[in-house]
């Protein structure tokens, strides 16, 4: 464990001693304090229309109007943004001629990668964490429900970490960092539009392409509902990700 903490840190250093971290996080905090803005001015205006009917006054609930939203707008954003993350990870070892010394070092092909996992991880943490800052003013002045709540960030955490998992193993394939971000950021858009074309078929084909998608997992959490099946997916495709990743650097080691 120590090993790959001592990578995490070295990841991390060189995330913020360049721009890649600041401008990621920046620009995610910026969108997502838009969204939240936005929304919170059209739930402000929803509520006042309601309050001359006391029946549908009661029946706004800040969860579904603006949180659940805001989470999904987020995921979208994470879409875009996460492949800058994951994509210099191993590109850039390969484009400096460090990844023999580092794959001759004293630790495991597993530690490497895990590390520098771990660094990717915690700046999705970050990034999530700056942007539920201005969120916490609706603790302070409404009374939405926190398990919902909770469990929104808990599956933009999980959504991202899928597309970490995925973010690295194309970056273990190429030494072009621009290539990796694109490859990326191609294969989650996929992964989306899935859930599209799961509209125009039914039975059994409808059901495997529902559960290939990425947002329809997502969904669930956004209402408050935690289901097994949406964290075994999540988990299993980040470690499928990181599987790949060391066949892959496995592969070129002994080559």
């Amino acid at each position: 464990m120590k090993a790959v903490w001592s990578i995490a840190k070295k990841e991390l250093m060189t995330y913020f001693t360049s721009p890649i971290a600041y401008t990621v996080i920046a620009i995610f905090v910026l969108l997502s304090g838009f969204f939240y803005y936005s929304l919170v001015w059209w739930f402000n205006t929803q509520a006042m229309q309601m309050a001359r009917n006391p029946y549908y006054f009661q029946q706004i609930n800040i969860n579904q109007m603006v949180f659940a939203p805001l989470f999904h707008n987020l995921s979208i954003v994470l879409l875009l943004m996460l492949p800058l993350v994951s994509m210099r990870l191993f590109s850039e070892e390969k484009k400096l001629g460090t990844e023999e010394l580092l794959f001759t070092s004293p630790v495991s092909v597993t530690q490497i990668i895990m590390g520098k996992y771990l660094a990717s991880l915690i700046v999705l943490f970050t990034m999530l964490f700056l942007s539920a800052v201005p969120t916490f003013f609706a603790f302070v002045y409404g009374n939405p429900e926190l398990a919902p709540y909770l469990l929104g960030y808990l599956g933009l955490f999980l959504l991202g970490a899928a597309f970490l998992g995925l973010g690295v193993f194309w970056s273990a394939l190429t030494e072009n960092q621009i290539v990796s971000a694109v490859l990326t950021f191609g294969t989650l858009l996929l992964f989306w539009v899935i859930s599209w074309a799961a509209y125009s078929v039914r039975g059994f084909w409808h059901d495997v392409l529902n559960y290939l998608s990425f947002f329809e997992h997502f969904d669930g959490m956004t209402k408050g509902v935690l289901d097994t099946t949406d964290l075994v997916y999540y988990l299993s495709f980040a470690f499928f990700g990181l599987f790949l990743t060391h066949s892959v650097i496995q592969f070129r080691r002994w080559r």
